[in-house]
């Protein structure tokens, strides 16, 4: 009979989801990326590589925080953090 896996716990569980939903994130923000510099190279008669670099790494970058942040905060109301912390503010506040 086969052993189960142990399961494993909830922190590394967190680490372990937030990496694979970054991995997603990372994929995402490149093909953002490269519609932009597109866009950009479509409507702009004089193409210069400095535009195109910079319109890659602040339009990926942009959408690669922004995305993460919210990820962050998604797994953290998910973790039951959230709710000890109200639970404490709350109780301070009677």
């Amino acid at each position: 009979m086969p052993i189960p896996d142990p399961i494993p716990p909830r922190r590394e569980s967190m680490k372990m989801r937030f990496w694979r939903i970054f991995r997603l994130l990372v994929l995402l923000s490149v093909v953002v990326a490269a519609l932009a510099v597109v866009l950009v190279s479509e409507g702009d008669p004089t193409l210069h590589i400095n535009m195109l670099v910079a319109t890659a790494l602040g339009v990926g970058l942009t959408v690669l925080v922004g995305t993460s942040l919210m990820t962050l905060t998604f797994l953290s109301s998910q973790s039951g953090h959230d709710d000890a912390a109200a639970n404490l503010h709350h109780k301070e506040n009677e």
